[in-house]
């Protein structure tokens, strides 16, 4: 039995120095170095959605193919994808549309979102093993936790160097969303949209408005 947990504590150890390695490793990786950057974009609903394609719609076509993975039960999001891939210039429409369950709906309880975000990673591992995007961007929907935590797991096993960035959304001003708050230690660029969050935050990036 001792040498049982000496095994795990040892694992647990190994895994917690390879997460440091890859946490502080991202941010100097490059993945547009050497040709286009795949994208996988964890879209929300609402302003959320509306947010992260005003933000898609700032970057380069170098920024291809893009992956956008939403809830099973978000009725609109796609409608909105599909029109904001239509206005981009021909040739730069090279993109696919994924869904798994959501993480948390609105008002759900906190015991029983454990549960439904258990069963959204489970959907998200096969599909980001599949996809290894370059780039995971993501702005505040539970949707993202599942999604950036294999993100993570592709490079703790050393499969692939994804980079996890994320920006809060514009309505946080004075403190950071449930979703901010767990991935502030875990994505390698963290944006805010308000000096007042850049003041609490010392790892955030401020840029100001930016979307």
């Amino acid at each position: 039995t001792s040498y049982f947990v000496v095994t795990l504590v040892f694992l647990f150890l190994l895994f917690c120095l390879r997460l440091y390695v890859v946490l502080k490793s991202g941010a100097k990786y490059k993945p547009g170095s050497k040709g286009s950057v795949s994208v996988l974009v964890a879209v929300g609903s609402g302003g959320h959605t509306t947010e992260i394609l005003r933000l898609l719609g700032s970057l380069s076509s170098a920024y291809s193919p893009r992956y956008y993975v939403l809830a099973q039960t978000d009725r609109m999001s796609e409608d909105k994808i599909h029109a904001f891939e239509s206005s981009r210039e021909q040739g730069d429409s090279e993109f696919s549309v994924f869904r798994i369950p959501r993480s948390r709906e609105v008002h759900q309880s906190w015991s029983s979102s454990v549960l439904s975000t258990v069963n959204a990673l489970c959907y998200s591992v096969p599909l980001v093993f599949r996809l290894k995007p370059d780039l995971i961007l993501c702005n505040g929907p539970g949707t993202c936790v599942p999604l950036c935590l294999v993100g993570l797991l592709l490079g703790v096993l050393g499969l692939k160097q994804v980079v996890l960035v994320y920006v809060e959304s514009l309505c946080r001003v004075q403190s950071l969303s449930l979703t901010g708050r767990i991935l502030y230690p875990l994505t390698h660029y963290f944006f805010v949209q308000w000096a007042a969050l850049r003041d609490k935050y010392p790892k955030a990036i401020f840029l100001g408005r930016i979307v």
